[in-house]
């Protein structure tokens, strides 16, 4: 079975030592003292990946798909919707650097199945993907409930931006429950 040549696996790990290291610009846009890297935001989703007992989804390949997702954030950075890059730019920016993660490592399977993760990620047709990218905007208001306790600070906008665009039935659950614990904290910084 083919393997990675160790010389390029260490460039890729060092490429991918970006997502450690890239803040997340969403919060840095709002002023949030010591922001989440990348890294941090997909280690938390794999971690809320593994909770869910669903027999309907491939648990693994949902592990698998939300800690590789914003992969190929290492080599663009993260692009948000405020950035003036039009979605099918942004796709195709991290495309490309999806391809040359597969051109560095030589197309062995273990690449191959991190970029086509990547691409049904991206695609969102299957169950997995749709609950992964459910994951994704959880994650991103559980963070910003943190940063709204921690830096004192309302961040409407990301609460805006998933109202109701919740579908798998454990994530709309969470979602409600942080929604009340929002409220309670929203109170005392009024307070």
């Amino acid at each position: 079975m083919p393997q990675s040549n160790p010389a390029s696996v260490i460039r890729f790990l060092h490429t991918i030592e970006n997502l450690k290291r890239t803040k997340r610009t969403g919060w840095l846009d709002n002023g949030i003292n010591q922001p989440e890297s990348i890294s941090d935001h997909m280690h938390r989703m794999g971690i809320m990946a593994m909770l869910v007992n669903d027999p309907s989804l491939n648990r693994d390949r949902c592990i698998k798909m939300a800690i590789v997702h914003d992969l190929a954030e290492a080599v663009v950075g993260d692009i948000t919707p405020h950035a003036g890059v039009s979605k099918e730019e942004k796709y195709n920016l991290e495309k490309a650097a999806m391809e040359s993660f597969k051109e560095t490592l030589g197309n062995t399977p273990e690449v191959t199945e991190i970029a086509d993760l990547w691409y049904e990620y991206e695609e969102a047709k299957t169950q997995e993907a749709l609950f992964v990218k459910d994951l994704d905007k959880f994650e991103m208001v559980v963070q910003a409930l943190e940063y709204e306790k921690s830096d004192q600070k309302r961040l409407q906008g990301f609460f805006d931006s998933t109202m109701g665009k919740f579908q798998h039935p454990a994530v709309k659950a969470w979602a409600e429950e942080l929604y009340k614990e929002r409220i309670e904290v929203l109170k005392q910084m009024e307070n």
